[in-house]
């Protein structure tokens, strides 16, 4: 019988074990507990020294801080699609009287909503969260430290709020809904609010010396939504495979991909590699990878979740102290050693079953000007088009079934794409957001705007 640990090739095994063992060795931390995940399944799982005697395994908790407001998100997009609010809400529309109702969920989703980054009062992550149970006190009395909708400025009181939003909307708590909407449908049994037997305990590492302190474990109270949950490398690896493909008991692919999209840039000051946020996702380009996922940590933790879309491979790794291994090149690395040693290989050509003609007919080569593009019809229905060589605007289209397409990236995200016909019904352009694309650079019988100088082309005499 072939085990999880076989699915991948001895030498990316080694190489996956001895990154982990240089992260627990160098990062001096009581344990590390790494998984990957590829093809929506957890090929491989590596741990470092012991948890209460014995290595930890797939099924020992570990705190994930951060790696919560992802789950977070979840919710509040399940929300929406299910049409009970808008992102472009203000919060005051559905949770008033918090003092910070002119932010919109978007933003409060992408921390562009002003909000400071933390919570007043006592440091918040070492203090008990029964010292703070109302929004007041985990906003104060100036929340905003910005102009809602101007920058990024992470925000954990942000996502307080977006957990108070979850429990007005749903009438129950915060924890309870993440069980019944998500955990559960997700098969994710090790992951809750509270630790659960087998779990590691936090430490804080001298910085001279090779001696511990143990970390105290709060409950986070109101800023639960922020970063209070415990899970495991082996729970992680089904959400990261969540997260590629969606799950339509929770929420479709297409809404796990609208998560993925940049919907902020990162502050100034934090940019590495290209580094921005989505929709409760963490978004960096490393080492020419495009890379989404969460960090976390709290005192005694530290959590990292990577996933690189167009390989189909994602990392999890968690140790148990606060200050150590950087967590996020350690998942980067993870997935670069099985991307480049192991890469995928593409699913087998094969033709469309059928094909529409009036389709048919507008593949090929357009021009936008002088520029070439190419219409291709896509295996999911709909049709691609982008330059037909070099940069520049490309973009897969949805089929609208009414003879239209809708851009799903980049520049055309959400925009109309249309064929527009003759009354003889043969083609005369494309429509693209009212841009003309014609069959011919500059077709004089298409009707581009401004006109085609009735002289034609011309040389310079």
């Amino acid at each position: 019988m072939t085990t999880s640990q076989e699915l991948l090739l001895p030498g990316t095994r080694r190489a996956l074990l001895h990154r982990i063992a240089v992260a627990q060795a160098e990062g001096r931390t009581p344990s590390l507990v790494a998984a990957v995940v590829r093809d929506g399944r957890a090929v491989w799982h590596g741990s470092r020294t012991s948890v209460d005697g014995h290595g930890p395994d797939e099924n020992v908790q570990y705190r994930i801080g951060s790696i919560t407001k992802t789950f977070t998100a979840v919710l509040v997009l399940k929300l929406r699609d299910e049409e009970l609010l808008d992102l472009g809400d203000p919060l005051e529309k559905h949770l008033p009287g918090t003092g910070a109702g002119e932010a919109t969920i978007a933003e409060l989703l992408a921390h562009t909503a002003g909000l400071a980054a933390e919570a007043p009062g006592p440091w918040w992550e070492r203090t008990a969260g029964a010292l703070r149970p109302e929004l007041s006190d985990v906003l104060g009395e100036q929340p905003f430290l910005h102009p809602a909708g101007r920058r990024h400025h992470y925000s954990n009181p942000g996502y307080t709020l977006l957990g108070a939003l979850v429990e007005k909307v749903r009438g129950s708590s915060w924890e309870e809904v993440l069980r019944r909407e998500v955990l559960e449908p997700l098969g994710l049994g090790r992951t809750s609010a509270h630790p659960l037997a087998p779990h590691a305990g936090g430490w804080a590492v001298h910085p001279w010396a090779d001696v511990m302190l143990p970390e105290p474990t709060e409950d986070l109270g109101r800023m639960a939504a922020a970063g209070q949950l415990w899970s495991t490398t082996g729970d992680l690896a089904k959400f990261a495979a969540f997260l590629v493909k969606g799950d339509d008991r929770v929420l479709s692919a297409e809404t796990v991909r609208e998560m993925r999209t940049p919907a902020a840039p990162a502050e100034a000051a934090d940019v590495v590699d290209g580094a921005t946020y989505g929709l409760g996702m963490q978004i960096q380009h490393r080492d020419g990878r495009l890379l989404v996922g969460h960090s976390g940590s709290l005192p005694g933790f530290l959590a990292n979740l990577t996933i690189s879309v167009a390989d189909d491979v994602a990392a999890v790794v968690l140790t148990n102290c606060t200050s150590g291994p950087t967590l996020s090149a350690v998942g980067a690395d993870l997935v670069r050693i099985v991307a480049e040693a192991e890469p995928r290989i593409p699913e087998p050509w094969r033709p469309l079953p059928e094909v529409d003609a009036d389709v048919l007919e507008l593949a090929g080569q357009w021009y936008w000007g002088t520029h070439v593009f190419a219409l291709r019809l896509t295996s999911d229905g709909g049709v691609s088009m982008g330059p037909l060589s070099g940069g520049g605007r490309r973009s897969r289209f949805r089929a609208n079934g009414d003879g239209t397409w809708t851009g799903l990236e980049g520049y055309y995200a959400g925009e109309l794409l249309r064929a527009v016909r003759r009354p003889d019904g043969s083609v005369s352009h494309l429509d693209l957001g009212s841009f003309v694309f014609t069959r011919e650079p500059y077709d004089e019988g298409a009707p581009v705007p401004g006109g085609v100088d009735p002289e034609g082309w011309r040389g310079i005499g």
